[in-house]
């Protein structure tokens, strides 16, 4: 799992995050399944909708939600591809990929 995350004790996102860090966080939480935590960074993505990030968080939401032809959509406005052949292991590669790039 990506250090980002590893000692986290999932009571609530850390403050100083990034927003899409948040959303994956939650998508975590809800280990990777529909309910009120896919609600929630599905709430957070909405907001910023055109930027990158966000809408790469978007698509997994929607692989999440086995709208596979909606997730495609949300990789192409991101200017991405699935990289994983599982939701875990997606979220597992775009955690270290924000989390690097919140570093810089």
């Amino acid at each position: 799992m990506s250090d980002i995350f590893t000692t986290l004790d999932w009571s609530a996102p850390p403050k100083d995050m990034s927003m899409p860090l948040q959303a994956l966080w939650w998508i975590r939480k809800g280990e990777f399944r529909m309910g009120p935590e896919w609600e929630e960074a599905h709430r957070i993505v909405q907001q910023m909708e055109g930027v990158q990030a966000f809408d790469w968080v978007h698509a997994l939401l929607h692989w999440i939600e086995a709208d596979m032809g909606n997730a495609d959509y949300w990789y192409r406005r991101a200017g991405k591809r699935r990289t994983a052949p599982s939701v875990s292991l997606e979220w597992e590669h775009m955690a270290l990929a924000l989390s690097e790039t919140t570093r810089q």
